[in-house]
C-alpha cells in the first residue's frame, strides 16, 4: 500500500466525518443500486426532501454521489464503484462482527 499524503488524510477524514450522519449515511446508501430521485430517498430514509437535498448538497460536494438530470428531476447515484466497495463492505463487517458475537 501506498502511503497516503496529508492531502489524502484529509480527504479521508472528511469523508468519515460526513458520513458520521445516520441520515447522511442512509442517503448515500440509497443512492448505491442507482440513479434514484430525490423524493424516492427521502421514502426511503424517511426524511423530507428538503433534509435530503441538503444532505445530497454535502455528498456531491465531497464527490461521493453524481446527480444526472433527467428532464425537470435529478437521479442521484454513487459518484464511483469505490464508494459502493467501501460502503457495502462495512456493511459486511458489521454483519460479521454480530455473527462472532
Amino acid at each position: 500500500m501506498i502511503a497516503p499524503t496529508a492531502e489524502a488524510i484529509a480527504i479521508i477524514a472528511e469523508t468519515y466525518r460526513l458520513l458520521g450522519d445516520p441520515t447522511r449515511l442512509r442517503v448515500l446508501i440509497a443512492c448505491l443500486a442507482g440513479p434514484i430521485s430525490v423524493n424516492d430517498i427521502a421514502i426511503r430514509v424517511e426524511a423530507s426532501p428538503s433534509l435530503v437535498s441538503h444532505h445530497l448538497r454535502l455528498l456531491r460536494g465531497a464527490r461521493l454521489v453524481r446527480g444526472e438530470r433527467r428532464n425537470r428531476q435529478v437521479f442521484y447515484a454513487a459518484a464511483d464503484e469505490h464508494i459502493s466497495h467501501m460502503l457495502t463492505d462495512m456493511i459486511e463487517h458489521t454483519h460479521e462482527d454480530h455473527e462472532h458475537e
